[in-house]
């Protein structure tokens, strides 16, 4: 079974995360929380909380995939985060379905979170994070 707590964050492809963070807060008033490089997504990330949710700026520092997602449709979403239990469990039901993924087993992402990507095709074109947050 999937065990799925909440959205974790919706984030959005950007070139330059302090520009887009302040347009964030000019517009929304909202505030950066966090600020990082994730070495192994080869990505710069800043989040911003909303809610019982967050928004998460990312720009490519070395990610090949999401400066081509740049490139080809400029600025803007680029995926939801769902909060699980137990990922890998999660991911073991959801192959076990035939939902076609991106990675098979969690690696480390922002925040130290464990993370892994559900292809697209699995959910009529949007591209889905589970995240498993490291407590």
């Amino acid at each position: 079974m999937l065990k799925i707590k909440r959205i974790d964050h919706v984030a959005i492809a950007v070139n330059d995360v302090e520009a887009a963070a302040a347009q964030w807060k000019e517009a929304f008033g909202l505030e950066v929380r966090e600020h990082e490089v994730v070495e192994s997504q080869k990505t710069e990330a800043v989040l911003i909380p909303l809610g019982d949710s967050n928004i998460e700026l990312i720009a490519p520092r070395g990610n090949d995939g999401l400066a081509r997602f740049l490139e080809k449709r400029g600025p803007g979403l680029h995926h939801i985060a769902i909060e699980v239990e137990g990922i890998e469990a999660a991911l073991a039901f959801l192959k076990g379905l035939g939902v076609p993924l991106i990675d098979e087993a969690p690696r480390s992402g922002a925040r130290g979170h464990k993370v892994a990507f559900v292809h697209p095709k699995a959910t009529g074109g949007v591209l889905v994070e589970l995240v498993e947050p490291s407590h």
